[in-house]
């Protein structure tokens, strides 16, 4: 068994029977424990009352965070002629077709966003096994299959995170750094959760949010009262 770290079993003491705080509470917490010689990253995890394997109970969506994630992201684009000039004007950092899809065929994925123009789907579609494991491939119920490719780039790189239930019906995202202010995390969080309630499926049934926490990239999870975190 690992054995703990000084830094690590005094990080658990503090947030130790602190459970269902407010979100000011919780990222106060973090903050206040957060001792990694890094710009940790704050992620949040929502437990929720859904079977993802039931289409009528999946969840995802998009959500801006009004302050961004403190992340560079980087964005490959799949667009030909003027589509993929728009994007690389935009600030796309990976611009391809059929070139794109070799290199990512070839095990070499240097890119956090995908995004795509209808035309292309049909390239982008032999990259299913590839990218849909990474939560890469573009869809356009998160606004990544689009013909506005250049407001896609903008979008991808100013604070927009995607999410999407996985097997357990647990959603993860990351919402911010540590580095940031605690009135601009709790917005995040915030926001994060709303656009979360917001994409409650036709199929849920009983309690959809079950369980919040949020914690940094090395210390302990915080429960947080959901309550006080959904206030749309």
């Amino acid at each position: 068994m690992a054995k703990i770290g000084k830094r690590t079993r005094a990080a658990r003491e503090a947030v130790a029977g602190k459970e269902n705080v407010t979100v000011e509470e919780a990222v106060a917490l973090l903050k206040a424990n957060a001792s990694a010689k890094f710009d940790e990253t704050v992620e949040i995890a929502l437990n929720l009352g859904v079977d993802p394997r039931h289409a009528d109970q999946m969840v995802r969506g998009v959500v801006g965070l009004p302050n961004g994630t403190g992340k560079t992201v980087r964005v490959a684009v799949f667009a030909r002629g003027p589509k993929a000039e728009e994007a690389e004007a935009a600030g796309a950092d990976i611009v391809g077709a059929e070139d794109l899809m070799e290199t990512i065929q070839g095990g070499t994925i240097e890119f956090d966003r995908c995004i795509a123009t209808p035309d292309m789907m049909p390239i982008v579609g032999r990259l299913g096994k590839i990218l849909g494991p990474r939560n890469l491939m573009p869809n356009p119920k998160v606004g990544t299959v689009t013909m506005d490719v250049a407001q896609a780039v903008k979008d991808a790189k100013g604070g927009q995170v995607q999410f999407k239930a996985e097997k357990a019906g647990v959603v993860h995202a990351g919402v911010g750094k540590i580095s940031f202010d605690e009135g601009k995390l709790a917005e995040n969080i915030r926001a994060f959760v709303g656009a979360v309630a917001k994409a409650k499926p036709t199929g849920a049934k009983g309690t959809y949010m079950e369980k919040l926490s949020i914690s940094s990239s090395m210390g302990p999870g915080v429960t947080v009262d959901i309550a006080n975190a959904n206030v749309e």
